[in-house]
This record gives structure tokens, sequence and C-alpha cells, in this order.
């Protein structure tokens, strides 16, 4: 606007007179007008000049790297199918993701830094895993979807996704998963298959049980087990079960806090969940299930000879815990859902705290006898 104004009183021809000094006077007035009557919406409506949000009239998006971000950047036809996956919200990737972390980085040897390729490869997996899971989900739960406000606007609940088309979709992403499971070893491949039945089952749980966050934590921490079986060629039930242990109650607490989000839609539809059967003694049962937790964690640290670095990092976890549900306010759905997704530091401390107490403690006296022998 400064450059319009500046522009029309250079104009040849034209002099600086009061016209000029009206038009700057008009220029100051207006910047002097708050900054929020004056701001232009990041998003323009459809049809607007502006578009999305990008320069008038070029009806671009603008770069963001979030993932929301992404996936509203992607084609629009892939879109749907972006977010029936959840790409758009990545908690759920994390959530199922980091158990497999842990795993796989407990059973690295002492000094060792974690298998990346094992990472990337379990990394992959979640992805797909929990693309399917969500796409099983929201197959099932169709009907239920368009009577509940947040979950209303999912693809297949809207029609964007057909039933056949989801199907399709579904078949592709198994086929995809089953590829990365190829990668790993006999009994890891066997494993892995054996949790199919979770996935395809839990969405069924919230019809018949008050308890359904349970089974989604046997089904989210398998990773636990398979990580791993990955590694080693199979499962240390002495670390392996009280990890996966650990991880279910840490899924009874992230997921009671989630279905507070939604207990009025599931009381009027007829939907169960740990937080209709909790209620007002929510907290108490978290920290109950935050004790069990700490407990299952610790001895896995024994049983795999973990340095106190591992144990500090417990120690911050019971203390993320502990604020996480003393502040909770189970009544206000904005807070059920900041809490839900603030276990992702959980997940990435207990992670930190694997890698950093596995490279702190020692090589096996008898491989480094066997090391400088051959030396």
């Amino acid at each position: 606007m400064a450059a319009l104004v500046a522009g029309l009183c250079r104009a040849p021809g034209t002099a600086a007179g009061p016209r000029c000094l009206l038009l700057r006077r008009l220029l100051r007035v207006g910047c002097a007008r708050p900054a929020a009557a004056l701001a232009v919406p990041t998003h323009g409506a459809p049809g607007s000049p502006l578009g999305l949000g990008g320069k008038a009239g070029s009806g671009r998006r603008p770069l963001s790297f979030s993932a929301a971000g992404l996936v509203s950047s992607a084609p629009g036809p892939l879109q749907p199918y972006l977010r029936l996956m959840r790409l758009d919200k990545p908690i759920g990737t994390w959530l199922l993701y980091l158990p497999c972390t842990w795993s796989i980085g407990l059973a690295a040897e002492p000094g060792c830094f974690p298998d990346w390729y094992m990472l990337s490869l379990f990394g992959t997996g979640a992805v797909l895993m929990r693309g399917a899971g969500c796409t099983i989900n929201d197959m099932w739960d169709r009907d239920y979807d368009k009577k509940v406000l947040r979950t209303a606007s999912r693809p297949i609940a809207v029609g964007d996704i057909s039933t056949f088309q989801s199907f399709v979709f579904l078949g592709g992403q198994l086929s995809l998963a089953l590829c990365v499971l190829l990668c790993l070893n006999y009994y890891s491949i066997a494993l892995g298959a054996a949790s199919l039945s979770l996935v395809i089952t839990y969405p069924l749980m919230k019809r018949i049980t008050y308890w359904p966050q349970l089974v989604l934590g046997l089904t989210f921490n398998w990773g636990a087990l398979l990580g791993w079986s990955a590694i080693k060629g199979s499962c240390d039930w002495s670390v392996c079960l009280p990890l996966y242990f650990s991880g279910v109650m840490w899924t009874l607490i992230y997921d009671t806090i989630y279905a507070h989000q939604d207990k009025r839609d599931d009381m009027v539809i007829g939907v169960k969940s740990t937080a209709l059967r909790f209620n007002e003694n929510t907290k108490q049962w978290l920290s109950g299930f935050s004790v069990a937790m700490l407990v299952g964690l610790s001895v896995a640290g024994i049983n795999c000879d973990q340095t106190f670095l591992y144990y500090t990092a417990l120690a911050a976890i019971g203390a993320h815990l502990a604020h996480q549900i003393y502040t909770l306010d189970i009544h206000i759905p904005e807070d059920c859902w900041k809490k839900f997704t603030s276990n992702r530091t959980i997940g990435l401390l207990l992670f930190i705290g694997i890698v950093t107490g596995n490279l702190w403690k020692r090589k096996n006296p008898k491989e480094m006898n066997a090391i400088n022998t051959d030396i």
C-alpha cells in the first residue's frame, strides 16, 4: 500500500500536493489501526482471491512441514486415503512404534547403539500397520462415526471413500506390511502374523466390553516382543514379558484419557470404554496403572542388567505421569487431547534411557577376553 501511494505521488506530471498529503495521511491512519482489524485470514474461503492462504490469485497452498500440512498439500484424490491412515495425526504411529524401539534398544549389545536398520524397518511397519488398523476401525465404525462430532468427518463416514475402495486400500497396506515382516527371521514372522487377529478384532471390543483399551494395549505393544526377537532370533521372556506388560499399562493410561473426549457421545450410541467404566475414579485407576508400568519396566531393566541412566529415565517418566494425571481434567476434551499426545514424550524418554543406559554398560567379560585373545 505504501509503495502504491509513493508511486502515485512520484508519477510523472503529478505534483506532491494536497492529494498526496491526503493519501499519506490516510495511510498513516490505516497503519495505526489494531493489527487484528487489518489481519488477513491465513486460509481464505474457497473462491476468495487468496485461495488457501497463498498469494493473491496464485491458488497455491502455503508450504507446511507439519503432518497435517503435508497431507493437505497432497493431490486431492489422495488426501482421503492419507486421512484414513491418519497420516495427518501421527501421534498414533508414534505410540505404536515406540514399544518396538524399546525392545530393539534393550536387545542391543552392551556399549552399542540400537540396530538402525531394524529401527527404520519397524518405523515403516508402524506407519503401515497403524494405517491398516485405522482403516479396519473406520470400516467397522462407519455408522458410529457419523454420530460423533469428532469423527463425523472421517473419509468413510462422509462417503469420500467407499467400502470397496477401503477394502482394496486395506489389502495394499497389509501387503506392504507383509513385505516388511518378511525381512525378519522366521520366528519373528510367525510372531508378527499372530498379532493380525488382534488388529482385526480390536474395533469390535467397544461393543462388547468396557475394557477395549486393554485389547488395544495388547495390540499396540506387540512390537515389545517383536523387536527383541528380530534382533536375537527369539524372545527372552524375562525381559520381553515385563516390557510388554508395561506397554499395556501405558496404553491403558493414555487411551483412557483419550476416551474421555467422546464419553458423552459413547453413552448416547451405546459404545463402551474404560473412561465410562472408571468415570470419576479415573485418576485413581491411572495412578495404579502408572505404578504397574514402572514396576514392569524396572523388572525388565534388572533382567537385562541396565545401568543407572536407565533408572534415571524411569524416574523422569514417573514424574511426567504424576504431573499428567494430577493436572488432568477429564471433563475438558482439549485437556484430554493435550495429555494424550504428551505420552510421546514418555516413550521417547524411555528410549533415550535405554540407549544411554546400554552405552554405559561394559561389554561382556567373556567377549572382551575373546577379543583380546584374537588380538
